[in-house]
């Protein structure tokens, strides 16, 4: 195998400046991916439109969905639309959903991050719930107002971790502390999940994929901040990283014997 890193592609968010149409990637997602996993980050431009899947995810050994400000668009998940569940990113959507499914039937390793976790869960055949917090016992799960991004991303309450699960084994414990930055939620777990942690409140944090071939996991808080200083998200990252190498020394594989049966 060559000694290349690996390539881990982050779909990007849109947004319109002046009548253009921009992709966009936050620097912590891609400098965790660097700098833990060790891995090489790319940019999908959210137009699947324009790019055929299958190729796109020929050149990829591993896939992470990022948060956003936007939220899915209700109707894929059954729900009504309200001013509640915006802003909206229906680029994005048409792109990540579609990429999810197909990343899980490869078996190309995934991490999906509070937006991407979102997307998991709709794409798994779940729901979400929007404003969080007016519901009866709920937490307020939205981030602190304040400027400071180490208040905003700082510990802000405990999950309980399935005993067994995923993370258990990624993390070594049993309870942990997370940030939390989101207002939105799982309603409706999707059948092809597993609950891998779950706030004092009941809002689930953590999930896994059903039989999946490889890491395919996504939390609702935000691992990627400030990563390399945090022992549970370097455990994260790094695990993902394994992963992401394991599928590149097993697609080279696969191309040696190919080639040599040639």
């Amino acid at each position: 195998m060559t000694n290349a890193l690996p390539l881990v592609g982050l779909p990007a968010d849109t947004y319109e400046n002046h009548g253009f149409m921009f992709h966009s990637l936050g620097d912590k997602y891609v400098r965790a991916l660097a700098e833990v996993s060790k891995v090489l980050p790319v940019m999908i431009p959210s137009m699947l439109d324009v790019l055929n899947l299958d190729s796109l995810l020929n050149h990829f050994d591993g896939i992470l969905m990022t948060g956003a400000v936007s939220n899915v668009h209700p109707p894929l998940y059954g729900e009504e639309p309200s001013v509640d569940h915006e802003p909206y990113d229906h680029h994005r959507d048409n792109t990540t959903l579609k990429l999810i499914s197909a990343v899980i039937d490869r078996g190309i390793p995934l991490f999906c991050i509070c937006r991407g976790f979102q997307e998991l869960n709709v794409a798994m055949g779940g729901s979400l719930e929007t404003e969080l917090q007016r519901g009866e016992g709920r937490l307020d799960h939205r981030a602190p107002k304040s400027d400071n991004t180490d208040e905003r991303y700082g510990p802000r309450h405990s999950v309980k971790v399935t005993r067994g699960g995923m993370l258990e084994r990624v993390i070594g414990k049993s309870e942990t502390m997370v940030n939390s930055i989101h207002r939105q939620g799982i309603k409706m777990l999707g059948p092809h999940l597993n609950v891998e942690a779950v706030a004092p409140d009941g809002v689930i944090e953590a999930v896994s994929v059903k039989g999946a071939k490889t890491f395919a996991f996504g939390t609702q808080w935000h691992p990627e901040y400030k990563a390399a200083q945090n022992a549970d998200s370097v455990k994260l990252f790094a695990a993902f990283g394994e992963a992401v190498r394991a599928h590149a020394r097993s697609r080279y594989e696969t191309f040696l014997g190919a080639k040599r049966s040639a």
